[in-house]
């Protein structure tokens, strides 16, 4: 047999497995079974009306050819504000980089700070990107478990017992993919403390940063010597409902500011102009559409969280932030595949196993409320009836 024509490091690359089960959902669609979509992490509001205008105006403005590949200067601007504002501190335009969609931050970042060899800790379960990044460059995981018993936060004492000699880098998610979970003052605080003296940088996965339900964000950078040990990540897919649009962006130091951009070179040169001047119509615009999405969602989460504590063998934290459920399956005696295929081919709900997110993640199912109350109900009631069917098998 001949040898494999492709790079081994191609092995260790995982997945993002919702738009596996969504293509299968797709597929019992077309022979006309009816799905009840909670897989997908996707706003189902339309983004704000005066961010398409933007976005048009931009292109009959010219906005259609190459642009830096730090970003536009109108959109470093604009995001430098904004986190000047949220975050309490002071960033500069030249400390951003623009780039299409959040995703590349975790890639570039990644590619960037790691070494084969070096450790990296990040949540487990998580969104599962942080782990194929990882083992992809040659970095070494190391899972910091998030419990349902602190309401999936990071224990504090538990992340400092992981950080060692050969740790480079620390993932941080709050609010948190796939469990909702949101961290407190007190936990970073204590993360700061930790880190503060130490050579490792900090990624902060904020994209969730305003579908907050209670107590206020907290975030890393805030705190006083933070802002250049931290990566801040975020991006519109979330806030502005603009998961189509890929765009997102970073805060970070200077001299990696400029490693991330040299990375935009050499793959995708630079992100869509007429997509950043609608990014910077978002940040400088009005704010109401976000406050009112955030309202919805909170009916919604309410409602699910309600229904799953009354299924058989389920139960259910509620989230403070994101717009993710993270229900407890052990007592319906299934794996959490198990649970989810069955879920998928019989009930007719699309879910994912909590092992999409790690293998800690056992035990448990992801949710996506992003989707209408009506279609909530269905599904709760799609699931009680299977799982009462299975009771006891």
């Amino acid at each position: 047999m001949s040898k494999s024509i492709f790079a081994e490091s191609l092995s260790r690359l995982g997945t993002e497995t919702a738009f596996d089960v969504l293509a299968k959902a797709r597929v019992l669609e077309a022979k006309g079974k009816n799905i009840v979509h909670l897989e997908i992490g996707e706003p189902d509001f339309d983004t704000p009306a005066f961010i398409k205008e933007a976005a048009i105006k931009a292109l009959w403005d010219g906005y259609t050819h190459y642009g830096p590949a730090q970003g536009l200067p109108a959109l470093r601007e604009a995001a430098a504000s904004y986190l000047t504002r949220s975050r309490k501190v002071q960033f500069e335009p030249d400390e951003m980089v623009i780039t299409p969609g959040a995703k590349p931050i975790l890639f570039f970042s990644i590619m960037a700070l790691v070494n084969p060899g070096d450790e990296v800790i990040y949540p487990n379960p998580g969104f599962p990107i942080y782990e194929s990044m990882i083992n992809y460059v040659g970095g070494v995981p190391v899972p910091l478990r998030l419990r349902e018993e602190n309401q999936f936060r990071a224990d504090v004492a538990e992340l400092r017992s992981k950080i060692t000699v050969r740790t480079k880098l620390m993932i941080l998610n709050t609010p948190q993919n796939p469990t909702g979970s949101v961290l407190t003052k007190a936990d970073v605080e204590g993360i700061a403390e930790m880190v503060e003296g130490r050579d490792l940088m900090v990624l902060c996965d904020e994209v969730y940063c305003q579908i907050l339900y209670e107590g206020k964000f907290e975030s890393l950078a805030s705190l006083p010597g933070m802002k250049e040990k931290v990566i801040l990540l975020d991006g519109f897919s979330k806030t502005y409902a603009m998961t189509g649009w890929r765009l997102g962006y970073a805060a970070a130091r200077k001299d990696l500011v400029a490693y991330i951009s040299k990375l935009m070179v050499n793959s995708v040169s630079c992100t869509a102009s007429f997509v950043q001047m609608a990014g910077a119509a978002a940040l400088n615009g009005p704010q109401e559409s976000v406050g009112l999405m955030v309202s919805e969602f909170k009916q919604r989460r309410d409602l699910i969280v309600a229904g799953l504590n009354a299924l058989p063998g389920v139960t259910c934290v509620k989230p403070a932030g994101a717009f993710y459920v993270f229900p407890n399956i052990t007592g319906t005696g299934m794996s959490s595949q198990e649970l989810a295929d069955l879920m998928l081919y019989e009930g007719g709900v699309a879910l994912l196993a909590g092992t999409c997110f790690g293998a800690y993640g056992e035990g448990y199912l992801r949710l996506s409320y992003a989707n209408s109350q009506e279609n909530i109900r269905q599904a709760l009631t799609r699931m009680k009836t299977t799982l009462e069917k299975h009771a006891g098998k």
